[in-house]
């Protein structure tokens, strides 16, 4: 219907207004009545063509679906979180900034974020961590009731976890690999084989070889083979993955003195830059999107941890969010 009110417009243009034209041309005494004929045949075709065209005012203001910034520009401003801490317990929300605004960001509701997930096998691996946030996620998809037991079986001493909500179609695995070696270990063996993969992939190690081995180089190097495991297991379908980042470690609140000696902060520090420079994450042309537990748990602050290590679930649920905010980016849905 554009096309034939255009083809319109045009045909009314040549028919009326060239041999007006010529026409005027030669009445160099009457030219007021020229251009009075001129303006009135132009108001009444525009009255009539209006019903075919959106109004000026449409036409000026850009749709909102231009107004939307590109998938992938969103996805460096998700960890911009502000943290209120009066009155406890503390509280997060996305920083009132224009990105965030344009972006869309929001917190999940238990509703949305079955939706969202309907259909898919989550697998989350990895230490302590990784628990916290697969414990996370179970909060936000069952209700108060059911979680009594979910918490006391997902937490017994070293052990995986399996959970299928056969209604929604989610399957969460939770697998003890405290080592970046056990992870690497869980894509050879248990992963590639299977005729189905993951849909979506969150891991994280490090507190442990921090601890227990205390050698960044040798960390590194037990990410490039993981590195290597995720890519050459799961292509060429790969899944959305994820990599949990250390937590901020507040030295004087951990509970061994060879805590303390062991995972200061310059050691933290030399691990976190094994990170970026092994290529895990996407900002440095890795295959997984950053969870910045560190952040995240800086921002909440010391007052969120017990022992220095491990947070409060608020910083959990921050991590959660963000993550679920990436997955509705990248598939490009909105809830």
């Amino acid at each position: 219907m554009v096309a034939a009110a255009q083809l319109g417009v045009l045909a009314a243009c040549v028919v009326l207004f060239v041999p007006m034209g010529m026409a005027g041309w030669h009445l160099s005494r009457n030219k007021m009545l020229f251009f009075s004929g001129a303006l009135f045949i132009t108001l009444a075709v525009g009255v009539h063509l209006t019903p075919y065209f959106p109004s000026i005012p449409h036409l000026l203001s850009p749709s909102p679906s231009l107004l939307l910034p590109p998938p992938s520009a969103c996805l460096p401003f998700l960890h911009r979180l502000s943290w209120s801490h009066s009155p406890p317990p503390p509280a997060w929300a996305w920083s009132p900034s224009a990105h965030a605004r344009s972006c869309g960001f929001q917190r999940l509701s238990r509703a949305d974020a079955s939706d969202l997930l309907r259909g898919s096998w989550i697998l989350v691996a990895g230490d302590s961590q990784a628990r916290l946030l697969a414990l996370a996620l179970l909060r936000l998809l069952l209700d108060p009731p059911s979680m009594a037991t979910v918490e006391s079986d997902l937490f017994r001493r070293h052990s995986d976890y399996h959970l299928a909500l056969a209604d929604r179609g989610i399957k969460l695995d939770f697998v003890w690999a405290p080592y970046e070696s056990n992870i690497t270990q869980l894509l050879r063996r248990d992963v590639r084989p299977a005729p189905q993969r993951p849909d979506v992939l969150v891991l994280g190690a490090g507190l442990w070889h921090m601890l227990h081995l205390t050698d960044p180089a040798q960390y590194g190097e037990s990410l490039v083979a993981l590195r290597r495991a995720a890519r050459s297991s799961l292509y060429p379908v790969s899944p959305h993955m994820f990599w949990l980042g250390l937590p901020t470690l507040v030295n004087s609140m951990l509970n061994t003195e060879e805590k303390r000696e062991r995972m200061n902060r310059t050691v933290w520090e030399a691990y976190n830059r094994e990170v970026d420079e092994r290529m895990i994450v996407r900002g440095s042309g890795g295959p997984f999107l950053l969870l910045d537990v560190g952040m995240l748990s800086r921002g909440c602050g010391r007052g969120c941890t017990a022992d220095g290590m491990h947070y409060d679930g608020v910083v959990y649920e921050a991590a959660l969010h963000v993550m679920l905010n990436a997955l509705l980016i990248e598939s490009q849905q909105r809830i």
